[in-house]
């Protein structure tokens, strides 16, 4: 596996070896040998897999401590565009994002850090999204922010994606009192 930091540090990429032959691939999503080999010190608490069409937005999630969720995500089939917002005060990346492209097809993973909002829009449909959190759901310490926040500018891609109510009623991040410090 290689671990590569995005344009903020803290969120990885990671890229599996991938072992193709004949009868197909087979790659380790997750080792904890090559994970502490590079740092990593969470647990994780809680599986979760989505699966969406084409446009729909899921986030800008995050908890609040002490349910702060660290988040490795992956695509098995279909594609996003998975975006990292550092929600952390004190940090000089605060207030901005990073973003990659994961795919069923180049089965690269990311690393989301506790202290970020998480988000993500399908590419494509029937996408299967995976995420191994460090931390359990919890309704209580839910929070967002609004997907389209001016300040936050993000392009999704899409002039019109499938968004939740809930969603779209989340506050904007100057309105947001953030938990995380960094």
């Amino acid at each position: 596996m290689k671990f590569n930091n995005l344009e903020i540090p803290d969120v990885q990429i990671i890229s599996p070896d991938i072992y193709r032959d004949d009868r197909g691939y087979f790659f380790e999503s997750y080792n904890i040998n090559a994970f502490k080999a590079n740092g990593f010190e969470y647990q994780f608490r809680q599986d979760n897999e989505s699966r969406s069409r084409k446009g729909v937005i899921r986030g800008l999630h995050f908890q609040k401590p002490p349910y702060e969720q660290g988040k490795l995500v992956r695509v098995v089939n279909g594609a996003v565009r998975d975006f990292a917002i550092d929600l952390r005060k004190g940090s000089p990346y605060y207030g901005k994002y990073c973003s990659a492209e994961l795919s069923g097809d180049n089965k690269l993973m990311m690393w989301i850090p506790p202290g970020f909002a998480h988000g993500f829009i399908a590419l494509e449909d029937d996408t299967v999204f995976c995420y191994k959190c460090t931390q359990v759901f919890d309704k209580e310490s839910e929070m967002s922010i609004r997907w389209d926040d001016p300040d936050l500018n993000i392009d999704w891609g899409f002039t019109d994606p499938l968004v939740t109510i809930k969603d779209r009623q989340a506050p904007f991040l100057r309105d947001v009192e953030s938990p995380f410090t960094f």
